[in-house]
């Protein structure tokens, strides 16, 4: 089930509301967990057994470790919970892969290749993965205790808003959420739930009017022969999909952080206005922030972080996105779109981040054109179809005689998603905001409350616009899963 879907916006989404609010408060957490299962159940079917086995085990993991007392005696069982869970990710992400691949070696050496394992990949196992990795490390490193409750540790992992393609959330961060009221609690109010309305609509819009919208023709370029098409094309494929994964994966990210406000969750920001980065460093804490602080906490620090020698940093920096780009598919091209942000991340540090600091236009288009780029290697299946590509991007190679053009692709509506893709991509509302400050619009108390109250209906209109357009094309048919989705 989708967060676009009209079966979850007026019929799944309303009655789990309905009923929360109408129970009791010892009662809430368990429905937010029956209604997380039954939303899996619902797309996955079977694979729900996969994620509740997860739960399971990584919650007696938990508390295993905790029995050991300190960190060396209990060295021995976080091996075995980091085993358990990468095991888990391998077989259900990677055997197929795996198994690709040491075919390669066992056809070369004239060895029968093993068949490919057909296996259904569970939605969002890469995030709960992670999630549990992130709980019984910090159990480990006794940041936190373990969870009593093995309803409370599923409700941490299946909380339905983030289960499919997060944002990534540590519960040392969200721990105390799962007791309502108190100083640390949760707590509800008509003004997170309307915040949370708000922020929902705003990533529904952004799915449906723009990334639908980019998406059409970046899959219709992307899927046309790059020898075939014109180096205007090439580019016009690379700008749509640059802004389709943006706005596909912000937009879920608004939705699952507003629909966690409806039920007075406060999950962690996932983007910053990536595309406004001043060096690939930027980007990546601005680009799905919760995934790369993931990395930085448990992989990058413990491997020595900044705190050894320089070859030991840029090695750590390979490691990192060599997994991190395996993390987003079992495909060598996502490998070589981590290692390609990897080396320059690595390039930067070397002395062309201190180089581009005065150079305000320039790294900006530098950081634009290596994104881009490295979305071309994302997108694509194969090398050879990246490197046509990029061909033609550059203008190398071509057949003039069979050309797919501009005028065959470009629509009225095509140029305003993109238009509009592009203004927001830039914080204009922070913007404008130190510019009606710096204007003198502002009173000591606050801004001018003719200018609050334009501001508000002026919101309200497009809020309401935003979701009637969005729910015309839903019920229409003509969405699309989430790109996250099957990672």
């Amino acid at each position: 089930m989708l967060f676009t879907d009209p079966c979850f916006l007026f019929l799944f989404l309303p009655v789990v509301l309905a009923v929360y609010y109408f129970t009791p408060r010892a009662g809430k957490n368990f429905v937010l967990l029956g209604a997380s299962v039954l939303f899996y159940a619902l797309g996955e079917g079977w694979s729900t057994f996969v994620v509740l086995a997860s739960i399971v085990i990584n919650f007696s993991i938990g508390h295993w470790i905790e029995s050991l007392g300190d960190r060396r005696r209990s060295w021995g069982a976080i091996t075995v919970g980091v085993a358990v869970n990468l095991a888990l990710l391998c077989a259900f992400k990677y055997s197929a892969f795996i198994v690709g691949n040491l075919n390669v070696l066992l056809v070369a050496a004239h060895v029968h290749a093993l068949p490919l394992p057909k296996i259904h990949l569970p939605l969002g196992i890469s995030f709960f993965t992670f999630h549990a990795l992130s709980y019984i490390t910090d159990v480990w490193r006794q940041e936190v205790k373990p969870m009593k409750r093995l309803s409370s540790f599923g409700l941490y992992i299946m909380l339905f808003p983030q289960l499919i393609a997060g944002p990534i959330i540590r519960y040392k961060t969200i721990c105390d959420q799962f007791t309502i009221g108190g100083l640390r609690g949760r707590q509800h109010s008509w003004d997170s739930f309307a915040e949370g309305v708000r922020r929902f609509i705003i990533g529904f819009g952004k799915k449906m009017l723009i990334a639908n919208t980019v998406a059409q023709t970046a899959d219709t370029i992307f899927t046309i022969r790059p020898t075939l098409i014109t180096p205007a094309v090439a580019w016009l494929g690379v700008i749509c999909y640059t802004l389709q994964i943006y706005f596909d994966f912000s937009g879920y990210s608004d939705m699952a952080i507003g629909l966690g406000k409806m039920f007075g969750f406060t999950f962690p920001e996932n983007f910053n206005y990536p595309y406004i980065a001043s060096s690939i460093t930027d980007f990546w804490h601005r680009w799905h922030i919760t995934l790369s602080s993931w990395f930085r906490d448990y992989l990058y620090i413990p491997l020595g972080g900044n705190r050894v020698p320089k070859w030991r940093v840029y090695l750590n920096l390979l490691i990192v996105f060599f997994l991190c780009g395996l993390w987003h598919g079992a495909m060598w091209t996502f490998v070589v779109w981590g290692l390609f942000h990897g080396a320059f991340l690595i390039i930067e540090r070397v002395g062309l981040r201190k180089w581009l600091e005065k150079r305000l236009i320039l790294r900006h288009v530098y950081v634009l054109l290596v994104v881009m780029v490295g979305w071309v290697f994302f997108r694509s299946n194969t090398f050879t179809a990246a490197g046509e590509f990029l061909g033609r991007m550059a203008f190398i190679g071509g057949n003039a005689s069979a050309f797919f053009t501009l005028t065959q692709c470009v629509t009225r509506t095509l140029v305003m998603a993109i238009a509009v893709g592009v203004v927001g991509s830039l914080p204009l509302a922070s913007w404008m905001g130190a510019a009606i400050n710096r204007a003198g619009m502002a009173t000591r108390g606050g801004r001018l409350w003719l200018v609050d109250l334009t501001a508000g209906v002026a919101e309200l209109a497009a809020m309401v616009a935003i979701f009637l357009a969005s729910t015309a094309l839903s019920a229409a048919g003509t969405y699309n899963p989430f790109i996250y989705f099957r990672f």
